[in-house]
């Protein structure tokens, strides 16, 4: 493989809007570029940048490597989210430098991904079932219900009525607890034939969260930040679905290593793509095509905002394709856009 020759990162902010942000990572190599992505959450980029410039970056220049696999062990990338983008740049790279798409690379055997997409919390129930309606009026299949001690059952209850077959998944946000009446509202939500309740109780509680397990039919999905964790969970039958995030696991590696566990162990798995500049969306994509990868995943762009990549990473009708007659991501990057729009700028080369 040849030598990576240079490593950039960018930090950009949507032009207008709400102006998330992203740091994104562009490797240089054997006359091939590849990119990877990180939302910045809160405004905090400085400790992953730092970590970048003074660390990754240039643990990767000149280093001898043969597969993207050797890359995060050789460089120490870590399971963080600046290691997730640099990692995902290694994978694009060493596919465009074969001609070989990412899908193909990590193993995928879907050509279209079925999607999902995300509702926050309202307290009107009716604006909730509306803007499931929209979700579903969209072609998405499964919806994902960010709820809270308080407000769980009700809304549960409300979407399951007005879609009886549509698959739901509440996302509790580690806010509850083995209290009495936190158990009686986890029990009370496996009335409603959830495809899964994710990340009930602290992620570091995985016998809490074995012991849901063992009383309600639901499939538990605790909240996995790494590969230890992930066997940890699974040696204590802690839960029963695994949504793999790039972001949280360090990149497309760990991912597929923690897709095959779970898949191995019949888990059930969707995928999640990271940031708004299309580049992580794109890696979820390929993700996604994995064999394990059996819930609609959120993999799309939302229609409407500046485009990045092309084509854009969107869903018609529900479904995204695999890009399977392009190397890498797939997609090409529209890159004097984002050094126009970067705030901050690294560049370390040979």
């Amino acid at each position: 493989m040849p030598l990576i020759q240079g490593c950039d990162a960018f930090h950009v902010a949507m032009p207008r809007g709400r102006r998330p942000e992203s740091v994104l990572v562009r490797l240089t190599g054997g006359g091939a570029v590849g990119w990877g992505e990180m939302a910045v959450r809160d405004g905090g980029a400085g400790a992953a940048w730092a970590d970048i410039e003074r660390r990754m970056a240039p643990a990767l220049i000149g280093l001898d490597w043969d597969r993207p696999e050797d890359v995060s062990a050789a460089a120490d990338l870590g399971a963080n989210e600046a290691a997730a983008a640099v990692d995902t740049a290694c994978w694009d790279l060493w596919c465009r430098t074969r001609g070989m798409p990412l899908a193909h690379a990590l193993g995928g055997t879907r050509t279209s991904i079925v999607t999902g997409a995300r509702i926050t919390p309202e307290q009107a129930l009716d604006t909730i079932t509306g803007r499931v309606n929209k979700a579903v009026g969209a072609g998405h299949t499964r919806v994902t219900l960010d709820v809270r001690p308080g407000w769980d059952v009700e809304p549960v209850r409300a979407i399951r009525q007005a879609y009886p077959a549509l698959a739901l998944v509440a996302d509790a946000g580690h806010h509850y607890t083995e209290s009495p009446e936190h158990l009686a509202v986890l029990e009370a939500l496996d009335a409603y034939g959830l495809a899964a309740v994710e990340r009930p109780f602290p992620a570091d509680d995985l016998a809490a969260h074995a012991r849901l397990q063992l009383r309600v039919g639901t499939a538990v999905a605790p909240a996995v930040g790494d590969l230890e964790v992930l066997d940890a969970a699974l040696s204590l039958d802690a839960g029963r679905a695994l949504h793999l995030r790039l972001d949280r696991l360090g990149g497309l590696t760990a991912a597929r290593s923690a897709h095959d566990l779970a898949y191995a162990a019949g888990w059930d798995v969707w995928c999640s793509g990271t940031g708004a500049f299309g580049i992580g969306q794109a890696a979820a994509v390929a993700l996604a095509a994995l064999p394990g990868c059996t819930l609609p995943s959120d993999v799309s762009d939302p229609a409407g905002g500046p485009v990045f990549v092309t084509p854009p990473v969107r869903s018609s009708g529900g479904v995204v394709g695999v890009p399977l007659t392009q190397p890498g991501l797939g997609h090409e990057i529209d890159e004097a856009r984002i050094e126009r729009l970067a705030t901050r700028r690294m560049r370390l080369t040979t």
